[in-house]
């Protein structure tokens, strides 16, 4: 893994980028952050140091921001206490130019929704991995909640993602301050949802287990169409398909699963942004419908018998067992990992740590 996989788990992340810029940042892998980025989340990630000043600590954030005509320094506070968050919660790529190898980047040059994003991908034919059973080139969703959270009720009309998962409390000397322990809205109702909604918590909480099973029921459905699409399309190469017949049979299966793996991946955006999320959704499986369509004439052409026989993958060891992953090794590789290179790290961090 390359060094920008650090990049939203610590304040020691611009620390390091401010001590060895960004090309010393995130040249080389993974494993050279080790001893570096060791300290949780914590107040520099968001405030200027020593003050409660929201800042960008993250240069390529900033950047995405300027591309959005967002500027960080000409918003509002509002906007400010979203745009720190998005630092983190937010769709994200590594990029493969030879000048800015591995840098984090955001994809918004065309946009921020999900077919933006999905044009922006495939003009520059950009892919995170291959599948290995339909050689399918993926895009891999992070977490895209500051994208999912703009288009819902809440981002449209400046409810920040401060007012509910960092309410205003009091303290036993009454005294007002930012609860910096981020958690669910519902858990505090009344310091949360019940400062604008009026209706009852038994209500809203209805509301948000109606949204994540609606939400759940079309994930459900666009993922068996993608598992079934996989493999018909391994049966089509096997049956001698050209990249040509394959390509946009490839392209349907790679919309489909993007659309499905972000509103998967998006944390809390079926209660964010509801409407949004099922809209998603539904192309998704309807792209995957569209990829087996062009699949079932495809293999009927190529004189495959249908329907083609499917692994069992309705448990998640099943599943990895039929994509061929050797777990046992894997999970002693991990093993080995946490048993060798976390101690030498933690102690690495303590000499330095000790010499400030």
């Amino acid at each position: 893994m390359p060094m920008a996989c650090w990049s939203c788990k610590s304040p020691d992340v611009p620390r390091v980028i401010e001590e060895q810029g960004e090309d010393g940042y995130f040249t080389g892998k993974w494993a050279k952050g080790g001893p570096e980025i060791v300290n949780v989340l914590g107040c520099s990630d968001c405030h200027v140091k020593g003050s409660s000043k929201l800042r960008m600590s993250r240069p390529y954030v900033e950047r995405a921001m300027n591309t959005i005509d967002t500027p960080f320094d000409e918003a509002s506070r509002k906007d400010k206490q979203s745009m720190v968050c998005a630092q983190c919660h937010v769709e994200y790529y590594f990029e493969k130019t030879a000048d800015r190898k591995g840098f984090v980047k955001f994809p918004w040059d065309m946009g921020t929704t999900v077919e933006q994003m999905e044009v922006y991908y495939d003009s520059m034919e950009f892919s995170d991995w291959t599948h290995a059973v339909s050689k399918t080139p993926m895009l891999k969703a992070q977490h895209p909640g500051y994208e999912t959270w703009k288009m819902g009720t809440h981002g449209q009309n400046n409810v920040s993602c401060v007012d509910c998962h960092m309410p205003k409390v009091t303290n036993d000397k009454g005294r007002k301050y930012t609860d910096h322990k981020v958690g669910n809205p519902l858990d505090r109702f009344e310091e949360t949802c019940a400062t604008c909604h009026t209706q009852s918590k038994e209500f809203m909480v209805k509301q948000v287990e109606e949204s994540k099973h609606k939400a759940a029921d079309l994930k459900a459905r666009a993922e068996a169409q993608l598992v079934k699409a996989h493999f018909e399309a391994k049966a089509a190469w096997d049956a001698g398909a050209t990249e040509v017949e394959m390509k946009p049979i490839l392209m349907d299966i790679r919309h489909s699963q993007w659309r499905w793996d972000y509103a998967t991946a998006s944390h809390g955006a079926s209660t964010h942004a509801p409407a949004e999320v099922l809209r998603i959704l539904g192309t998704a499986v309807d792209k995957a419908a569209d990829a087996r369509i062009k699949l079932a004439q495809l293999l009927a052409v190529k004189g495959v018998k249908q329907p083609i026989a499917y692994p069992d993958t309705s448990t998640k060891a099943k599943a990895q067992a039929a994509l061929g992953m050797d777990m046992k090794k894997m999970n002693a590789e991990k093993a080995e990992f946490k048993k060798t290179l976390v101690p030498q790290w933690k102690e690495e961090a303590k000499k330095r740590e000790a010499t400030y």
